[in-house]
């Protein structure tokens, strides 16, 4: 079959092709902007890319059109597959009918830690010899792709006819109230299900332009893990509750032998579980009664102590940093210990995991300047990621170069958490383009650092070089291509 991809270069659409090479199939796309890391993956296997979205771009001998959730009525290249009647649908779509029967799904879900959480759970996985599939929105060190198959799915007579997807096992108070409760010790969280298993990362923005459900709910998993929420994504959703609607969808998809992991500090999503809730639920959080907490032995998180209902099962020594990122280990530990694997196996995978390309990224070193690429999307990641890397370098100086890449951003629903998030960084550069709609000046002079505004990417790097000096670190943080700039930089450094 041949597939073409519409919007192959963006994170999700580039695992989607992967897997479809992967399958078998021809796979051709296009897109407005490709760049690293999706880029080099997609060439590494071969895949024909082409540069924007017009309608030539799209072979007539195309089987099926997947279309991203970033084009919109209008588009040549929608307007082409629609007015030609091609076969067409969504990623998320094609995902849940070509990869996921026949295996167990594991989704995550959040406003935060998507990405590094499922890369720690099927590395996870992966370590205990369970060879998962996986999509990730990003590429995990420890795999170098994006996505993969991982082990041969069930037939449908393997799966016992397929039950267990989606089992709807009533409304009943009884089981809202026990779903609600931490639950007990013996049998309510080991081997609740067997391999293969997929681990997705599991989104809440919508699937396309002609279905605008999350697409998180087409994915049916057996276990969830749902790691925070947050108003996120103004583009799509008027308000935090809009949201919250759509995770409680994706509660209702998971069985009751299933298992929700639930960040038990995050009272929004006891909202959600509080609208209705079937299927056991296990919490993390940093104190308090979940199932799972640390003990903090390194402040900057570098190393902890895993507890599983108050008893220490193990240490965690990483190269990662930040409270965030000790909660997504805990989240990915429970996952996986519903699945079978044992806490203390799970610990010992991560002491060799290796994050996902994009996260507080070390790209090089050069006249004892360290320089970062981070993934930063929203007020609250950039904040933790900038303790983490505080609390690791002490009293150095930290310097940021921001772009206010994400429809969030560039809408200004979060200008206003913009200056504290950056409460950590002595200095900042802000990228503020032409078509920026709203002033980025009251954000400069919130700043607890200095700060400038510059108006074009060399304007930065031009910028950066006066400001930064020998022991900095400074962090490029954007959810977009940031026309190159981290590397550009170290190369301006080295020259």
């Amino acid at each position: 079959m041949k597939l073409h991809i519409l919007g192959i270069a963006g994170t999700f659409m580039g695992g989607v092709a992967a897997l479809a090479r992967e399958l078998g199939h021809s796979v051709e796309g296009s897109d407005a902007n490709i760049y690293p890391p999706m880029s080099t993956q997609l060439e590494a296997l071969g895949i024909a890319l082409a540069q924007g979205y017009a309608a030539e771009n799209i072979a007539a001998d195309t089987d099926v059109v997947v279309v991203g959730n970033a084009l919109s009525r209008g588009n040549p290249a929608v307007e082409h597959v629609l007015d030609a009647q091609m076969n067409y649908t969504s990623g998320a779509q094609w995902l849940a009918e070509q990869v996921l029967p026949g295996r167990t799904t594991l989704a995550v879900a959040g406003t935060h830690g998507k990405t590094t959480t499922t890369s720690m759970l099927a590395w996870i996985l992966e370590a205990s010899g369970h060879d998962p599939g996986f999509l990730v929105g990003g590429v995990p060190e420890n795999f170098g792709v994006s996505a993969r198959l991982g082990s041969k799915p069930l037939s449908h007579r393997e799966r016992g006819g397929g039950e267990g997807r989606g089992r709807d096992v009533g409304h009943g108070a009884r089981m809202l109230v026990d779903a609600l409760r931490p639950s007990s010790g013996a049998g309510s969280s080991e081997d609740i299900a067997s391999g293969p298993f997929f681990v997705v990362e599991a989104d809440e923005y919508d699937t396309a332009f002609f279905d605008k459900r999350s697409k998180f709910v087409h994915y049916r998993p057996r276990i969830a893990i749902l790691n925070n929420l947050e108003y996120d994504h103004a583009d799509i959703f008027p308000d935090v509750a809009a949201i919250q609607r759509q995770f409680h969808h994706l509660v209702r998809t998971v069985p009751g032998n299933g298992r929700l992991i639930v960040n038990g500090e995050d009272e929004r999503l006891a909202e959600v579980l509080a609208m209705g809730c079937w299927t056991p639920v296990e919490r993390f959080a940093m104190a308090g009664e979940a199932e799972w907490t640390p003990r903090l032995i390194a402040a900057d998180g570098s190393q902890f102590a895993v507890l599983h209902r108050g008893v220490e099962v193990g240490v965690v020594r990483w190269e990662l940093l930040g409270a965030h990122n000790v909660m997504n280990a805990l989240a990915a530990i429970a996952a996986a210990h519903a699945v079978g694997v044992e806490p203390a196996q799970a610990i010992t995978a991560l002491h060799e995991f290796r994050s996902v390309k994009r996260r507080l990224e070390v790209l090089g070193n050069a006249l004892g300047i360290t320089v970062y690429d981070d993934f930063a999307h929203h007020p609250t990641a950039i904040r933790t990621t900038l303790a983490g890397l505080r609390a690791r370098v002490g009293k150095a100086r930290i310097v940021v170069a921001m772009e206010p890449r994400s429809n969030s951003m560039r809408l200004g629903a979060h200008s206003q958490q913009i200056a504290p998030s950056l409460d950590a960084a002595d200095a900042v550069v802000f990228l503020r383009r032409a078509e920026l709609p709203w002033d980025a000046g009251k954000v400069i002079a919130d700043l607890r650092g200095s700060g400038v505004a510059v108006p074009s990417v060399d304007a930065l790097i031009g910028q950066l070089r006066e400001v930064a000096r020998d022991g900095d670190h400074v962090v490029f943080m954007s959810n977009g291509g940031f026309e190159g700039a981290p590397r550009r930089f170290l190369a301006a450094l080295r020259g």
